[in-house]
């Protein structure tokens, strides 16, 4: 379903990341916003003043200049809150985690997505909610034991996935990193939690009945929201000799269990934990899209 945005006044939330990556790209965001609506400009320096600039929206349309995590964040946020249903969010994506943001069908270009944010429409969107009161916009992805990366903290305070690369780190923090690394050993959850890299023997259940028990491991697990309030899931099962057909469901609560395990949902990696349950709600939070 669609719907015009209800409001043109905003409230451009720039995320401290977008800043400090591509300061070009949040000009020119601004510039477009503030030239076809009434804007006021919030540029938060961590989560709180991110939390208190959402929370003193008021009748301001929100608008996030951002990436993927920054979105994360303020759906999670407006969940927590339970004002999700009757905000409506736009997204101008700003940053290097853009993966969500264009599977969602927001522009990727500066000019496109404030071109979109002023000209759109409100589109409600499908989400899964955790037993955690965690919200996944996009997949929940459970990889072989050893294989989820950890999450690391940004300076900014923003949690995200650890990339084993370096990915998008400066040469000289990735070496004080790896200092680090060899002078403070991990954390005992971390060690006893990650065996090494290989299949994991896993419990899945869609609404109450077991896709796979303990007894068969697993190459992977999926699930994705899908429509009329239902979850999509997937599990591979691991093969002897031919490749074994994935094994598909659908419900509206799924439930994982077993030996601890990691799971990435959208651009987090999160866990280890021993059971997780995540429920399926359809047009749960809204988003300005192109018409």
């Amino acid at each position: 379903m669609a719907t015009s945005p209800t409001s043109d006044q905003l409230l451009v939330v720039i995320d401290p990341v977008a800043r400090r990556r591509d300061g070009e790209s949040v000009r020119i965001a601004k510039d477009v916003l503030s030239g076809g609506a009434t804007t006021k400009v919030c540029l938060p320096d961590g989560p709180e003043e991110f939390a208190r600039a959402l929370a003193r929206r008021g009748s301001r349309r929100p608008v996030l200049v951002g990436d993927d995590r920054a979105l994360i964040r303020a759906v999670g946020l407006l969940h927590r809150q339970r004002e999700l249903t009757g905000c409506a969010l736009a997204l101008v994506p700003v940053g290097g985690a853009l993966s969500l943001a264009r599977s969602l069908g927001v522009p990727t270009g500066a000019v496109a997505a404030s071109r979109a944010v002023l000209e759109g429409t409100e589109r409600r969107m499908n989400l899964l909610v955790d037993d955690s009161d965690g919200v996944v916009l996009g997949a929940v992805r459970i990889p072989p034991a050893g294989a989820a990366q950890t999450r690391e903290e940004g300076t900014d305070g923003t949690e995200h996935a650890g990339r084993g690369d370096g990915t998008g780190q400066h040469p000289w923090l990735r070496t004080c990193q790896t200092l680090v690394r060899t002078l403070v050993p991990d954390r005992p959850s971390r060690v006893a939690s990650d065996p090494e890299s290989g299949p994991v023997r896993l419990r899945v259940e869609v609404d109450g009945t077991t896709l796979v028990d303990l007894r068969q491991p697993v190459a992977a697990v999926s699930l994705v929201p899908g429509p009329g309030g239902i979850a999509r899931v997937e599990v591979r099962p691991v093969s002897v000799g031919t490749e074994a057909s994935p094994l598909l469901a659908e419900g509206h609560t799924v439930t994982v269990s077993g030996a601890h395990f990691r799971y990435r949902t959208d651009a987090v990696v999160s866990g280890p934990v021993g059971t997780r349950t995540w429920v399926a709600r359809e047009d749960a939070w809204g988003l300005t899209l192109p018409v």
